[in-house]
């Protein structure tokens, strides 16, 4: 481990990455970057970082950087506190006894992953992380919004954190690209906003993503969708049915998207199409695709339309597009129509109704010159199910419709709900009361599909279970 320094490090408190972070994919690393440290916000914090950059230096110029980056994450972790431990010895520091812990987990944190974020990336109970600035760091558990008392020692660090974060999936930012979408590994949506946009330092919002994967049985669990709701929602996976995920920001429609894929054929080809590769597909063959930000000349750039336009020459037979927001649109809903079938994607809109209303105008406003009908025309003719996912007042994600697109009357596009959630309150400590019931729609309008994979019988003791209420209840299987 000790030797002379190999290469440079940009800083003492932002080294580069010398092994893969990983701290929190075991359980010692996440016992070392336990979120039980003691706050520390008052005068204390200069000596306090003054002492860690100190310790920081000496590390740097003593370590074997060839060695550290052939080791795993835990043995990294063993073998830097050891060297913290000589050094302090040979220099004499005087490291108060209550600061020791902190200063080793600080140290591994910044020199192998993601610095103070590290107790919080380990926390699996925590959905969003959102830092405005050094000082400022909020996340949310169980839909509730809270601060916390992690903080960077000043911008500089956070700047350097969040490169380093965009970095391990080809993309920058800085002055000249102040606005960037990433990924961590294992697939949590991060978005960066750096200064001079950000005028109070950088802001990272991280989405973060279980690593225990939620099931529709789970979201059964949860109160999300009754058991025969979900068991509709696993037909219509099933029987490709062209799907559209519409929610608002935080609503969960990339959790309900990642579900509904489970129950796609294994022996199906499918492509899937991010701004971030966030989707975890179980099948064998899949081929994911990400867009691609402009180089630092402005060229290079891959967006979202060009890759649905690019997949439909790759022979998928279901196209999954994590989020459609402009002129892509118009290619999926090609796609749909044209023997891709089974084809999903989410949208931002508030009900149903609001999201038909969303892919018609985003058309428009792509430039295609087509009249109004032809546009509905061809939604109606693509689009099988909306299913709207909500998150309640209380923090709670709720599915609240799933909706048959069902055709046209004159140039309106009708539908049908089959599930929907009715809100009846609030209780006294504020949750939200309701329940899901069904509409009793006889025969959904994809029972034909449903019947050609054998599906049509369980599709009906779903929806005649749901309608007929508590008293239906446990009557499939």
């Amino acid at each position: 481990m000790f030797g002379k320094r190999k290469q440079p490090f940009g800083g003492n408190d932002g080294p580069l990455k010398l092994v893969e972070p990983a701290p929190h994919t075991t359980a010692q690393t996440v016992a070392m970057a336990s979120s039980n440290a003691p706050e520390r916000t008052g005068p204390e914090d200069d000596d306090y970082y003054a002492l860690k950059a100190q310790v920081m230096s000496a590390v740097l110029e003593t370590i074997d950087i060839v060695k550290l980056s052939d080791m795993d994450a835990v043995q990294a972790r063993e073998e830097i506190q050891a060297l913290i431990s000589d050094i302090a010895a040979a220099q004499k520091l005087k490291i108060p006894l209550a600061a020791q812990e902190d200063l080793y987990r600080d140290i591994c944190n910044d020199m192998l992953g993601y610095g103070p974020l590290e107790p919080l990336l380990a926390r699996d109970d925590i959905s969003d992380i959102m830092v405005n600035g050094a000082r400022r760091v909020f996340i949310e558990v169980d839909g509730k919004v809270q601060q916390t008392s992690v903080r960077f020692k000043d911008n500089s660090q956070l700047l350097n954190i969040c490169q380093r974060i965009v970095s391990q999936v080809g993309r920058r930012v800085d002055e000249s690209s102040p606005i960037c979408d990433a990924r961590l590994m294992d697939g949590s949506r991060v978005n960066v906003i750096a200064p001079p946009l950000a005028i109070d330092g950088p802001s990272l919002t991280i989405r973060k993503f279980k690593r225990e994967k939620l099931t529709l049985d789970k979201l059964v669990s949860f109160g999300s969708i009754t058991f025969e709701g979900a068991e509709v929602l696993k037909i219509i996976g099933r029987v490709r049915c062209n799907v559209i995920i519409s929610g608002g920001t935080g609503s969960g429609k990339t959790t309900l998207l990642n579900t509904l894929t489970r129950f796609i054929d294994h022996e199906e080809r499918i492509v899937t199409c991010e701004d971030s590769a966030e989707l975890q597909l179980q099948q064998p063959h899949v081929v994911r695709l990400e867009t691609r930000p402009p180089n630092l000349e402005g060229q290079g750039e891959i967006t979202m339309y060009n890759l649905v336009r690019n997949c439909l020459r790759m022979r998928p037979e279901r196209i999954i597009v994590g989020e459609v927001r402009g002129p892509e649109v118009f290619d999926l809903l090609q796609a749909m129509n044209t023997g891709h079938d089974g084809s999903m994607g989410t949208i931002h809109s508030n009900s149903p109704r609001d999201c038909l209303k969303r892919m018609e105008s985003m058309i428009a406003m792509s430039g295609y010159n087509l009249p109004a009908t032809t546009v509905r025309e061809m939604i109606a003719g693509a689009v099988d199910v909306i299913i709207q996912a909500a998150r309640m007042r209380d923090g709670s994600r709720k599915i609240t419709h799933i909706t048959e697109v069902t055709g046209m009357e004159g140039d309106v596009i009708t539908t049908q709900d089959l599930f929907v959630y009715d809100i009846e309150g609030e209780d006294a400590s504020g949750k939200v009361i309701g329940r899901h019931k069904s509409t009793g729609i006889g025969r959904p309008n994809f029972y034909d599909r449903a019947r050609y994979y054998g599906e049509e019988r369980r599709l009906m003791q779903a929806l005649e279970a749901a309608h007929a209420g508590p008293a239906g209840f446990g009557k499939l299987g």
